[in-house]
């Protein structure tokens, strides 16, 4: 039975884009951020719609850009999310971070934590792919800054070609500073050129990275995880995400918004998946409508790939992350990143050398 207006949650998480204007020129960027949209949503549409996301009981609001910082209202915004009662993170590449007054601002706004997007441990590898000089020690800077002012920190890493073999560097980097590192995998849409796409070995291999990583550090020195992309249904690997994965939670749990409101389950999804504009229809309307979201709230076996319909856990997992199966695989319900998958592979091929 699908649950109706009054019995339906609300989104544990808002990922709301409040800008897409960016000081970096990142080569992985799924929204190719740069120059501010034409139509972003006013100060004051801004704060209305920090009021509906309430009505339909987000417990939480993650913003992010392009670069969220260069909001001139960012604040006001994050303070009225935190006044409704909502929680408030923030993610960030760091620039601004360390200037003037935005780590206080930050401190005033009580954060649950702020993200800092960190893709090198030396400025040759960090600098080529965010495309500005000086953007690595920004970066770093603003990680120091975060941690000594108390706020809760957090690491984000894109993984692709450029950047796989600079994992252990990095995590040398942040051992010890008492933050959580999320990975997740970069995708071929936005400005990312396929050929820099991590292959299902290369992909295998930061699970056992991170695997390795779990059990050398204890979370008080490092707390590693993965994005929603990343780390689940292994055979031989533990849970790399904070919770066990239960499908894809685009207009279930998470919910994202566009910075000229327009409504999706999830970001990292194309154009095809916008549901509505807050403009012309409120959130509550898009959230409580039982034919929104139907590719995640309503999945049948019809709708998995050859490989996740024969799957004994097609029912819990749905087809793996729907941003990555849509990019990598040209539909649905197919995500071919599949640890449980391609531990079948590495295991055939293992018997036919034997």
């Amino acid at each position: 039975m699908t649950p109706g207006r009054n019995e339906r949650g609300g989104p544990g998480c808002v990922v709301w884009e409040i800008t897409l204007a960016c000081n970096l020129n990142c080569m992985h960027c799924g929204s190719s951020a740069g120059r501010a949209r034409t139509d972003e949503l006013t100060t004051e549409e801004a704060l209305k719609l920090c009021g509906d996301m309430k009505r339909i009981r987000s417990c939480g609001v993650a913003l992010m850009g392009g670069e969220p910082l260069l909001r001139s209202d960012w604040a006001t915004i994050a303070k009225r999310v935190h006044d409704l009662g909502m929680d408030i993170s923030i993610i960030t590449n760091g620039w601004s971070v360390s200037t003037g007054d935005v780590t206080k601002r930050l401190v005033e706004v009580k954060p649950e934590c702020v993200s800092v997007s960190l893709d090198g441990a030396t400025p040759d590898i960090h600098d080529t792919i965010r495309g500005v000089p000086g953007s690595f020690q920004r970066a770093v800077t603003a990680i120091d800054c975060l941690v000594n002012a108390g706020l809760p920190t957090s690491v984000i890493t894109t993984v692709h070609k450029l950047n796989l073999m600079a994992l252990p560097a990095i995590r040398d980097l942040l051992v010890g500073k008492g933050i959580a590192w999320q990975i997740q995998m970069a995708t071929p849409f936005g400005r990312l050129a396929p050929e820099y796409v991590l292959s299902l070995d290369e992909f295998y291999s930061v699970g056992l990275f991170m695997a390795s990583t779990l059990k050398k550090y204890p979370k008080k020195q490092l707390m590693i995880a993965g994005a929603h992309d990343m780390g689940y249904f292994s055979g031989v690997l533990p849970n790399l995400q904070v919770r066990p994965w239960q499908g894809c939670q685009a207009g279930i749990t998470t919910l994202g918004i566009r910075s000229n409101g327009d409504v999706l389950g999830c970001l990292a999804l194309s154009d095809s998946f916008v549901v509505g504009n807050v403009r012309t229809r409120s959130l509550p309307d898009m959230w409580y409508d039982e034919a929104a979201f139907s590719f995640s709230r309503r999945v049948t076996e019809r709708d998995l790939g050859n490989a996740c319909v024969r799957c004994d856990l097609r029912k819990r997992c749905k087809g793996g992350c729907s941003a990555v199966s849509y990019s990598t695989a040209g539909g649905l319900h197919r995500d071919p990143y599949c640890f449980r998958e391609i531990e079948k592979h590495l295991a055939r091929a293992g018997n036919k050398t034997n």
